[in-house]
């Protein structure tokens, strides 16, 4: 009896401890499953970093995290054991973006992306812009007549005694053609006793392309503009084109005569030569881009009843009368000049009626005399040999000893102008004439100097 008591308990007892060891699997596999998030949101477990990283993956995948960056720095930072260090622990926990605050960070963070994203696309926007830009530039240049591509023009036209054109806004009356529309004209080919006339009664642009012509024209113009507001002549790059005139045309009295303002530019070779009077004549402006031009004329090269500006370019002028005349004002902003004018006493190789401003550009002059700038931004020199040299004399101008340039004035001249950036106040400056010469110091803007 005293023994079945004693199985019994013992049985008893075994039941019991059955009963607790079933009771704490179940309690540790809740504190496992509870402690999922806990520990690795504090990063506080000294778990392996393979399992810590696949827990924090699959919570960032339960998180919806907004961005892969995001994805990479929990891996990243998940490699590292938990709870190595504290301020790890902290940076782990914000960036898995525990928790609906950090989950609306990670969504702001990727709005800003976003909006991000749109500057981008607006920069890409004003990049296609600047792109487009260069691209009509580069389409302008296609079309330029100097890039050498093919351009589409308003017209061609063939000179000749019967000229062909092929285009519009342009009517023939024997040899000579007019322009009566604006447009790009292109001119090739050559004429005796023919002309190019622009007369449009409209404010439209006109550009004259020379083209590799020859005209001459014994009874007026080579180009006469009657009327144009805008009127343009080109020399194409590469090309060499002659004009010249003759008559006794008082009033149209330029090889290339204008109304109106003319300007001149192009990469080419123009060669003017001048028979009845001027070489380029303006009852307005002259405007001078760029390209070069070789004048001779019987009075002036240069004659403008307002302005003459220069921006660039290579000229020169031998002039019957005057190198360069105008009327109103003179404006030399760039550019190399080399000018001879006539011999008779109230006669300048360069004349400036109003006023003569320079701001870069090379002059150089030789007649009988000359006007001085009112304003330079460099000392200017104006030397009076006290003499007439005779034309075909050899002029060498030299600063500091270096020679800056050599010639031989086509008429006899008394007094040199030279306006050149390289002038400085202190400098020496020197002119030989067949040889011989005297030396003279600079100072300050005005210099005038005189051989006795």
């Amino acid at each position: 009896m005293k023994y079945r008591r004693i199985v019994a308990a013992l049985a008893a007892l075994a039941l019991m401890a059955s009963a607790c060891s079933c009771g704490k699997e179940e309690i540790k596999t809740s504190d496992v499953s509870g402690s999922t998030v806990t520990e690795n949101t504090t990063a506080s477990s000294d778990g392996d970093e393979e399992e810590s990283g696949k827990v924090t993956e699959k919570k960032s995948d339960d998180k919806k995290t907004t961005t892969k960056a995001a994805d990479k720095s929990d891996k990243s930072t998940t490699t590292t054991k938990a709870g190595e260090k504290k301020s790890d622990a902290a940076t782990s926990a914000a960036k898995s973006g525990d928790k609906t605050e950090s989950t609306t960070a990670a969504n702001n963070s990727g709005n800003d992306n976003s909006n991000s994203g749109n500057d981008n696309s607006n920069s890409g926007n004003d990049n296609s812009n600047s792109g487009g830009d260069n691209s009509g530039s580069g389409s302008e240049a296609s079309q330029g007549e100097d890039s050498g591509e093919e351009k589409v023009y308003t017209a061609e036209i063939q000179l000749g005694a019967s000229p062909k054109v092929t285009g519009s806004n342009v009517s023939v009356s024997g040899s000579v053609v007019t322009i009566n529309a604006g447009g790009d004209f292109r001119f090739y080919g050559s004429v005796s006793d023919g002309q190019i006339c622009v007369n449009t009664a409209t404010e439209e642009k006109v550009t004259v392309i020379l083209d590799g012509v020859d005209i001459s024209n014994s009874n007026g113009p080579a180009i006469f503009i009657n009327e144009a507001k805008k009127c343009t002549i080109k020399s194409r790059e590469g090309t060499v084109n002659y004009l010249s005139d003759g008559g006794k045309d008082k009033v149209n009295d330029g090889v290339i005569f204008s109304n109106d303002t003319v300007r001149l530019k192009g990469n080419g070779e123009l060669n003017i030569t001048a028979n009845n009077a001027h070489g380029i004549a303006s009852d307005d402006d002259i405007i001078i881009d760029n390209g070069t031009y070789n004048i001779t004329s019987k009075k002036s090269g240069l004659f403008a009843h307002d302005d003459v500006t220069i921006n660039e370019g290579r000229l020169n002028i031998k002039g019957g009368t005057n190198g360069i005349k105008s009327k109103g004002t003179l404006n030399v902003n760039g550019g190399y000049t080399v000018i001879s004018g006539g011999t008779k006493e109230d006669k300048s190789s360069v004349y400036a009626e109003g006023s003569f401003s320079y701001t870069g550009g090379y002059v150089y002059a030789a007649g009988n005399r000359v006007s001085v700038p009112t304003y330079s931004e460099a000392p200017y020199i104006v030397l009076d040999l006290g003499k007439t040299e005779a034309a075909g004399s050899s002029v060498e101008i030299l600063l500091n000893g270096q020679r800056m340039i050599s010639f031989e004035p086509h008429n006899d001249f008394r007094c040199l102008l030279m306006l050149a950036p390289e002038v400085k106040d202190g400098n020496t400056f020197r002119a030989n004439v067949n040889g011989s010469g005297n030396d003279f110091t600079i100072s300050g803007t005005d210099n005038v100097f005189s051989v006795n």
